[in-house]
């Protein structure tokens, strides 16, 4: 137990420090190919729905997001659940794209995963964001930052769009809030197909601080995993002594510790 326990811990802070970052830095670069490719052969997601008419899957890239005041350049994907920012920010379903009119909302992680959005809280009233999608490239003008209690702005009005940027605010890895950005939209906003689901059908895994647990399942057969190979190293310490049981039982516990903490991480709030 005590092996279990060590290698769970140690995994974790690993993961969560070094490899998720690691993992979002490919999974950006594959999102950025593939968005780039989409845009050039005017294939890339214009609402909830793709070029074959079927919903967008979670994970799509949708829009490449840029904030020059604190060097922000990612791919923004389609969903909001843990799994989904595993990626890079994602666009929640119950809002319209950017560069649409309405509210268009994205959420983004703030510490691992390469936490896109921990510098989000230094933006000022004025900043340029500026979004590229399949209809277009638009710029939003920073309002304001707001935390848990504070007023919401008014609607955006008729024919307007309106940017929500959000995070967990507080330190890293110990969230003790929500943090947003509003930002308004300066250029001339589009129409688009209306979101398929509605904001109170929205799966509380894709809203504020929703953890996935979908695949909760793979992380109990990831532990029994674990469990099984550190019996066998602690047989091992005693029959084999010390040398032989590092050299042939260290790999498969690291290889089962972190595919265990990667699935521990989508338990995690979507924000963190």
């Amino acid at each position: 137990m005590l092996v279990v326990v060590f290698v769970i811990s140690a995994s974790l802070v690993i993961q969560l420090v070094v490899v998720s970052n690691l993992q979002q830095r490919a999974a950006q670069q594959r999102a950025f190919d593939r968005f780039r490719s989409e845009l050039a052969t005017g294939t890339a997601p214009i609402g909830p729905v793709g070029a074959d008419g079927r919903q967008l899957a979670q994970g799509t890239p949708v829009a490449y997001l840029e904030i020059p005041a604190i060097g922000l350049r990612q791919v923004i994907v389609e969903g909001t659940t843990s799994s989904a920012l595993f990626t890079g920010p994602g666009h929640r379903r119950d809002s319209p794209l950017p560069g649409q009119a309405g509210v268009s909302v994205v959420l983004g992680r703030s510490a691992a995963f390469g936490g896109p959005f921990r510098q989000i809280d230094a933006l000022e009233r004025g900043d340029t964001i500026h979004v590229t999608t399949g209809q277009g490239e638009f710029d939003y003008r920073v309002t304001g930052r707001r935390s848990d209690g504070d007023p919401a702005p008014g609607p955006a009005g008729p024919g307007k769009g309106r940017l929500l940027l959000a995070t967990a605010a507080g330190r890293p890895f110990m969230p003790d809030g929500v943090l947003r950005v509003d930002a308004d939209l300066v250029t001339a906003a589009v129409g688009g197909a209306a979101p398929l689901v509605a904001s109170r059908a929205l799966p509380p895994a894709e809203q504020l601080m929703g953890a996935d647990t979908g695949t909760l399942w793979a992380l109990a057969l990831w532990l029994q995993a674990l469990t099984v190979v550190a019996i066998g190293a602690v047989w091992a310490w005693h029959r084999w002594g010390r040398a032989k049981a590092w050299v042939v039982f260290l790999p498969p516990l690291i290889f089962a510790g972190l595919s265990a903490s990667g699935e521990a991480a989508r338990l995690m709030p979507n924000l963190l």
